[in-house]
């Protein structure tokens, strides 16, 4: 919501859409928005005015996106609301979604992918060479 902020970005199970989040996520989150936002569904104009997905006219910064496919908090048709987005908008973006992983990863080798494939988009939207010494993997990056 801030354009010319930033150069690139991470989003690790990222919240796209505020009030979707409130009405579909678990029962033990339900109403933890209404703390954090507004209470739910009285305060949905404020939700929808805060969430991203609302805001994609001003969205232009490349952004990486790591999600979990069992992420029951932040379930991950918040992530590819957001990759549509930059897809439809041509915003260079990688996704990565891991198999298995709730929100927050747990499995080391996920860990390390997550790390290393934020490492490898910023080396391609900034221009640097990963170090030679480490052994990390690339990950694709669209429309850049």
């Amino acid at each position: 919501m801030r354009p010319g902020v930033f150069t690139a970005g991470a989003s690790h199970y990222g919240v796209a859409d505020l009030g979707a989040l409130a009405a579909e996520t678990h029962k033990f989150e339900s109403r933890y928005l209404d703390g954090l936002v507004a209470p739910w569904p009285a305060g949905a104009d404020v939700y929808a005015e805060r969430s991203p997905i609302n805001h994609v006219d001003a969205l232009d910064t490349p952004l990486a996106v790591f999600q979990g496919d069992e992420d029951a908090i932040v379930p991950p048709d918040q992530a590819e609301a957001i990759v549509a987005a930059l897809r439809a908008k041509g915003v260079p973006h990688a996704y990565l979604l891991f198999a298995g992983e709730q929100h927050g990863f747990r499995q080391a080798a996920n860990i390390r992918a997550a790390l290393d494939g934020e490492l490898s988009f910023y080396a391609q939207v900034w221009g640097f060479d990963l170090p030679a010494d480490e052994d990390i993997t690339p990950i694709d990056v669209v429309a850049l």
